[in-house]
């Protein structure tokens, strides 16, 4: 593994104003100085764009205590090969993590296109303009990190979950482009040696996050007084994830690059990594349900005499679900000795405290 410092280094997350890449981008602040940020974001309205305006003010405040430090933001789509191209000549990034796509199982059933723009062409203009940070006898990117997902496993009956494991028979598009994401990065780091690491995130939680997930779609519709839908009438497994371990992980893991060698032939072995992030212990569904509810009546965004069982609805499976998600952290934890930790109760806690906060919900 080659080592990174990544001080005074010109990183670039991309999907900046997201849920992951906003707390990346905070975590870099804090704990790295100097370090420079080129974040990219398209601030598409998939989820509430105040939202993602909302946590680029919180970059804003972080920045302005670190003097040393710098962050740029550029509003634009990575589906924009010019504009990439632009971003990697005038910036010149070292350390790439690759956030942006469209993000969603469900979402992917009914609009398609945008899962190709966003994860296929996009990531492809990511690649490319990789590859070309090496022209002329440049340094160039040193260490491409990638966001993959759980999803890739598809309805694999093995658990936990390995990155030894075959996953070739994705159940949905949103999956079957982050597989393919993965072959791309795997081609690319063959043939123009380029060290690249792709994390397969397991349902990732906390305050600030996408509003599409299961936690916050409750608590909205809890807080309207409307009735929440549990799938597979609750027989649902999810290792549940919470933000700071992921954000913990992904810092890690760009710090460790795969490392660059040649084979026999004198070719390059592929420089080329994939780890899974999770919490390596699912959690039931209705479990799940059930701490949620107690952590909102105790931050009081729900009153304490609150009839959730009036407000529950046990319903089938949706198309391009799966009854379990498991992660097999050992990879992780044997390279870069770090393990996911953070309860589910903890975790919930502190998204219901938020909850609380930002919408002075109660």
């Amino acid at each position: 593994m080659q080592k990174i410092d990544l001080t005074g280094k010109t990183v670039l997350v991309t999907g900046a104003a997201g849920f992951i890449g906003n707390n990346l981008v905070l975590e870099l602040l804090r704990t790295v100085e100097p370090i420079y940020i080129v974040g990219i974001d398209i601030m598409s309205d998939y989820n509430p764009v105040e939202m993602k305006e909302w946590r680029l003010e919180q970059i804003e405040t972080e920045v302005a205590k670190h003097s040393a430090s710098s962050w740029t933001f550029i509003k634009g789509d990575i589906a924009d090969s010019y504009l990439i191209r632009d971003v990697f000549e005038k910036y010149k990034p070292a350390v790439v993590v690759n956030l942006a796509a469209q993000a969603g199982v469900r979402y992917s059933i009914t609009n398609p296109d945008t899962y190709i723009q966003s994860n296929l062409i996009g990531f492809y203009n990511i690649l490319e303009a990789c590859r070309h940070s090496y022209d002329n006898g440049e340094t160039g990117v040193e260490h491409l990190v990638y966001a993959s997902s759980s999803s890739v496993y598809g309805s694999n009956k093995k658990v936990p979950y390995s990155t030894d494991d075959k996953v070739d028979n994705p159940v949905s598009l949103y999956a079957a482009t982050k597989k393919s994401n993965e072959l791309l990065a795997h081609a690319y780091s063959k043939l123009y040696n380029i060290p690249s690491t792709g994390l397969r995130f397991f349902t990732v939680y906390g305050p600030a996050g996408r509003t599409d997930m299961a936690y916050f779609g409750f608590t909205n519709k809890l807080m309207k007084g409307e009735k929440i839908q549990i799938f597979n009438y609750g027989n649902c497994k999810r290792d549940f994830t919470y933000v700071d371990d992921i954000v913990e992980g992904v810092k890690r893991v760009m710090q460790g690059a795969p490392e660059k060698k040649n084979g026999e032939d004198g070719l390059p072995i592929p420089p080329y990594a994939v780890y899974n992030i999770g919490n390596n212990n699912p959690e039931n569904l209705m479990d799940f349900v059930q701490i949620l509810q107690e952590e909102l009546i105790r931050s009081k965004v729900l009153p304490e005499d609150y009839d959730f069982e009036a407000h529950k609805e046990l319903v089938p499976m949706q198309p391009g679900d799966v009854p379990v998600t498991y992660a097999d952290t050992s990879a992780l934890e044997r390279n870069f000795g770090f393990k996911p930790s953070t309860s589910l109760r903890d975790g919930l806690r502190k998204f219901a405290e938020w909850y609380k906060e930002f919408y002075r919900a109660g």
